[in-house]
């Protein structure tokens, strides 16, 4: 198994790409812990694979700081971790108010960084530690309307990992995955008016011509996450079906 003794920590794990990657993870042998915010969601995706379930709201400080704390504690340590909670959403820039801005900066830029720094004791003990965070297509080709805010903090996120990748070696690893369109509850709102998510006009200005399936996006993050990358670092991996080349 390739991640038999590992220990990581995932957020946004209730559904979607999040669920997918602790899903996948267990069946390679780690032990995790899941944090999300909706309660039976994550009580339902922590029983699927046997993690802790960890629950607490990315815009407050405290409670993911007391979440790292929990996870580490039940984990007996953190070798890994899996930024895959995030925020979305469609608002041209004489709409966006700075309180949505700074909603999306929380979630999406701030938490994983809250997260990052409250488990570095952690991941530096074990001298062979994982980061991965998961971007957006958005962050490398940001051209669809009203997303100033979401490609920001995605940007955002890339070039704080990237700086990771720098600072944090040779015991930690920090890379990003950056998604194109997936078929998770996140995105229902764009493809639901199709009979198949295939269909809608933007998708099929992708190479694939179909949107991804959450557990695509998992088997990229598991690369990252096991010795399969060890020399890996400091890198974006677009799982975009050709959306950007990058």
């Amino acid at each position: 198994m390739k991640l038999a003794g590992r220990r990581i920590l995932i957020t946004g794990a209730a559904s979607g790409i999040g669920r997918a990657t602790a899903e996948l993870f267990a069946r390679e042998g780690a032990a995790l812990a899941l944090l999300d915010r909706s309660d039976d969601l994550l009580r339902s995706a922590a029983q699927a694979s046997g993690g802790t379930a960890v629950l607490a709201d990315l815009a407050d400080e405290a409670q993911l700081l007391a979440a790292v704390a929990k996870a580490a504690q039940a984990m007996g340590g953190i070798d890994g971790i899996v930024n895959g909670a995030g925020i979305a959403g469609s608002q041209p820039l004489d709409a966006l108010d700075r309180e949505s801005w700074d909603r999306f900066v929380a979630i999406n830029l701030t938490a994983p960084y809250l997260i990052c720094r409250a488990a570095l004791p952690h991941l530096q003990v074990t001298g062979n530690a994982t980061i991965v965070n998961i971007a957006s297509g958005q962050a490398l080709l940001p051209n669809a309307p009203g997303i100033a805010a979401y490609a920001a903090t995605k940007a955002g996120l890339v070039a704080f990992t990237k700086a990771l990748g720098a600072e944090l070696a040779p015991g930690i690893r920090a890379n990003v995955v950056a998604p194109g369109i997936v078929d998770t509850p996140m995105v229902q709102g764009v493809l639901g008016g199709y009979a198949s998510p295939d269909d809608a006009p933007f998708v099929q200005q992708y190479a694939m011509k179909r949107v991804a399936r959450p557990s695509e996006l998992a088997e990229a993050i598991l690369f990252l996450s096991s010795e399969a990358s060890s020399y890996v670092t400091g890198t974006v991996l677009a799982v975009d079906g050709g959306r950007t080349f990058h």
